[in-house]
């Protein structure tokens, strides 16, 4: 009788710890959840996917004049027609067979083309918060940009802005963190430029210029001849990848670091919106999946170029002259202040800097979290390198 009580006893026991376990583990489920969800994912199961052999034919163009980033474009178009099987082919047209540069906005809103392919910032005098998509001045790096675009609010807020102009747009390729400023004598304090003469766009014009920095907002291919005939003394332009091959370094052999004003540069593709809605559901998808496809692939293929570039230009004789933390201190607090100055002025505007912001300051302890091991070769870790 008493053994048998023991086993009872053990059992019970065993039973109640094996439900205190059970219980445990279904409170630890129900309180620690996690926000990141795939929307896509309760989209597409409700979806019921067909086909037919009818076939679809695009024109697209971009802002790139042939150069570099049009094989962006060239992946993108590949990507679609093979992942259809064919039945949706776009024709990639380089800057200047349809319309040019400055016009491409406008010929895929009205759907004299079907769509195009640049960067965000070009269309600042459409609107002002496409500057905030493209690059904002100490703001967010190509990664950034796409975890706050795939894990936050930016598709949802670049459909919106889309939305207004009649298209449909997807991030499509970062060129990166952009190289810095072009100087003939070498310089650690932007406020050395005042009195010069400087090529940069978009809001770091207005910042330098607050500065009592004469500004010049060349074209890029007329940045060469203006720096060797000295119409400017100093020039920014873009990455690495794209600057080495313009040679400014055979002129000026200094650049000033880092690239604050631009830290990163994003792209996208922009479709007219009757084009999108003619497509059924399933090559919309693949739409969506070759742009995605294409920022990850075209991240990586401008940073590898990157990275190639800068080893160039060193080959070639250029140094590389860091900004002092002063100076960098003080360019930042004032382009706070500039940028909030714009976003009392555009509602818009404020709600995609606001939503920014707010990602940059939740990523944060992660960030810091991070740090420590940045990815150095061996040689400089242990000599002490170890911080991004």
């Amino acid at each position: 009788m008493v053994k048998k009580m023991k086993k009872y006893l053990i059992l019970a026991i065993a039973i109640c710890f094996a439900l205190g376990l059970a219980q445990n583990g279904l409170a630890a489920s129900k309180e620690y959840k996690l926000v990141a969800k795939d929307a896509r994912h309760k989209e597409y199961k409700k979806t019921k996917w067909t086909t037919s052999d009818k076939k679809f034919k695009w024109k697209m163009s971009d802002m790139w004049g042939g150069f570099f980033t049009h094989k962006a474009v060239q992946h993108f178009c590949d990507s679609v027609k093979a992942a259809s099987g064919g039945r949706l082919t776009i024709k990639a047209f380089t800057t200047g067979e349809v319309c040019g540069a400055g016009e491409l906005f406008d010929t895929v809103s009205n759907g004299t083309l079907d769509a195009g392919h640049g960067w965000i910032g070009a269309w600042r005098g459409k609107d002002e918060a496409f500057t905030a998509f493209a690059s904002v001045p100490f703001g967010m790096d190509s990664y950034s940009y796409s975890i706050w675009y795939y894990g936050g609010d930016g598709a949802k807020l670049l459909d919106e802005l889309f939305a207004k102009f009649g298209m449909k747009a997807f991030f499509a390729g970062n060129a990166g963190q952009e190289l810095g400023m072009f100087t003939k004598k070498p310089v650690t304090n932007m406020l050395d430029f005042a009195g010069l003469k400087v090529r940069t766009v978009g809001w770091w014009q207005d910042i330098l210029t607050q500065k009592g920095i004469s500004v010049t907002p060349l074209p890029g291919s007329e940045v060469y001849l203006a720096l060797e005939r000295g119409v400017i003394d100093a020039a920014e332009f873009s990455s690495p990848a794209f600057t080495y091959p313009m040679g400014f370094h055979e002129i000026a052999k200094n650049v000033l670091l880092p690239g604050m004003h631009q830290p990163s540069a994003q792209h996208v593709i922009f479709i007219n919106k009757k084009s999108w809605d003619k497509l059924p559901d399933d090559l919309k998808a693949v739409v969506q999946i070759c742009a995605r496809e294409t920022q990850a692939w075209s991240t990586a293929w401008h940073e590898y170029a990157n990275a190639q570039a800068l080893q160039e230009l060193k080959k070639e004789g250029v140094k590389f002259n860091y900004m002092d933390k002063e100076t960098l201190n003080e360019m930042r607090k004032l382009t706070k202040t500039y940028i909030d100055s714009l976003k009392d002025k555009n509602a818009f505007l404020k709600k995609v800097i606001d939503s920014q912001e707010d990602f940059l300051k939740y990523y944060a302890p992660w960030r810091d979290a991070q740090k420590g091991v940045a990815p150095w070769p061996y040689e400089e870790y242990v000599s002490g390198k170890h911080f991004q």
